[in-house]
């Protein structure tokens, strides 16, 4: 979970959050070089003294500004294409979980076993335990295994919500009458924690999933 001046991205728990950590960083780097020179370059002509009365246009030049940042557009293109296509895979799922965004709180479905399912609310302030998390908590937690291949499909029964949990590098959205369907692997054990991405009403802020 997100902890206090925690700026960067939470620590993965998934394979493919760990690669959006490494693609996110691959960015900032391309970003930052970027940054650099052409602070660099406007820095030199402001305080540069000579000038050449006779560079009218310079093709060479103009080829390398159009070509190069082509080429580094592609650098960042290819591997966020990759992500893309590897985020929508589906590799025959061990379990199904089935979530349904409510106004204002999330019910779980487990598809693979009979009648096994529960609404999650959040914990109010004034029931949680000593060690709980405020608007966190929930009374009733979802339970998956690590190191398998987990199906989760998404629905809503009347507004937009957002089933997110950013530690997983999971984040889909619950429409109403639209079964929205995405596949992850836990590969560590923990407490991982989320909220609703999609602004839904007056509560929701307090629809948190754990």
């Amino acid at each position: 979970m997100a902890t206090w001046a925690n700026l960067g991205l939470q620590d993965s728990s998934s394979p493919l959050m760990e690669q959006l950590n490494f693609f996110h960083d691959h960015t900032l780097l391309i970003l930052t070089m970027i940054t650099i020179l052409v602070g660099y370059i406007m820095g030199m002509l402001m305080f540069n003294q000579f000038t050449n009365r006779y560079l009218l246009h310079g093709q060479t030049i103009e080829i390398l500004w159009t070509v190069l940042p082509a080429i580094i557009l592609m650098f960042i293109a290819f591997p966020s294409l990759r992500l893309l296509y590897l985020m929508d895979e589906i590799n025959t799922p061990s379990i199904t979980l089935k979530s349904i965004g409510h106004q204002w709180y999330w019910s779980y479905e487990y598809s693979d076993f009979m009648n096994l399912e529960f609404d999650s609310y959040m914990v109010p302030t004034n029931e949680l335990e000593t060690n709980g998390f405020r608007l966190l908590d929930v009374d009733n937690r979802i339970v998956l295994p690590m190191n398998n291949q987990i199906r989760i499909l998404v629905t809503a029964t009347d507004v937009l919500h957002s089933w997110t949990v950013p530690s997983l590098g999971v984040k889909v959205d619950a429409t109403p009458g639209r079964l929205n369907q995405l596949n992850f692997l836990i590969n560590r054990p923990g407490l991982f924690f989320g909220q609703c991405s999609e602004i839904c009403g007056a509560n929701h802020s307090f629809m948190p999933i754990v």
